[in-house]
Formats: C-alpha cells, sequence, structure tokens
C-alpha cells in the first residue's frame, strides 16, 4: 500500500469498504492517537513485554495446538506493529470499513491477527467451562 498510496490516499473498492494509506501513532483503533509524543515509547515498551511474555507462553505449552495459534497470531501481530513503530515512529494502516459517513478506524493485518485471537481465546475460555473434560481410557 505504501508503494502505491500517498500518504491520505483513498480508493474505494464497496459500497462500505475503502483501501487507504493512513498512519497511526496510536494504539488499537486510534487510542492515544492525539498523544503528545511519549504513547510511541509507551506502545514500544508494552510491545516488548508482550512478545517476551507470549514467547515464553509458547515455550511452555506444547501440547494445546489452538492455544498456540492464538498466542502465534497475537506475537505476529505484535511484531508488526512494533516494527512499524521502531522503524516510523507510527503504524501503517490501510482498510477502511464504513457505513455511510461512519468510518471505522483504518486497521492493517497485525491487527485482524490481534483481534481474531482474542476473540479465540476469550471464546474459547467462555465455552471451554460448557464442555466436557476428555477421559482417557486404559
Amino acid at each position: 500500500v505504501e508503494s502505491v498510496f500517498q500518504r491520505g490516499e483513498r480508493l474505494p473498492v464497496t459500497g462500505f469498504f475503502n483501501l487507504v494509506l493512513v498512519y497511526n501513532t496510536g494504539a488499537a483503533f486510534s487510542f492515544l492517537s492525539d498523544a503528545p509524543g511519549w504513547q510511541r515509547w509507551a506502545l514500544i515498551a508494552v510491545s516488548l513485554v508482550a512478545v517476551v511474555f507470549i514467547g515464553s507462553l509458547l515455550a511452555r505449552e506444547s501440547t494445546r495446538g489452538w492455544f498456540r495459534i492464538a498466542l502465534v497470531l497475537i506475537l505476529g501481530g505484535a511484531l508488526g506493529n512494533l516494527w512499524d513503530r521502531i522503524v516510523a515512529g507510527e503504524v501503517v494502516d490501510f482498510f477502511d470499513f464504513y457505513i455511510a459517513n461512519w468510518h471505522w478506524p483504518a486497521f492493517n493485518f497485525a491487527d485482524i491477527a490481534i483481534t481474531t485471537a482474542v476473540v479465540a481465546l476469550i471464546s474459547s475460555g467462555i465455552f471451554s467451562s460448557h464442555v466436557p473434560e476428555e477421559r482417557s481410557v486404559k
């Protein structure tokens, strides 16, 4: 997107979706994007802590397949956005969904990976209490 679009450029794709090139200095959904600059370093620090924490979880979790997949999605998304923050000081976002004149904050693949994984982890926690435990047959 950065090689094709100029900053702020928008390409209508459907009646509810555009490709855009915007930069987000904040966190998810533009949270803290209006802060005066300290958020870059705070978000880098939070991302580094998350990467180390998730890496340690992955090193310990060897049997829970879906849990590992969710962790890898979060890790990949965190690393992608972390790279953008370190190199450019802002994250590249390019998906723009909207209804009429109301636009959801633009986002990227890293945001999709993180959000998908978090929803999967939350729903598996909610629904796992309703699934009977597996019993080994001897």
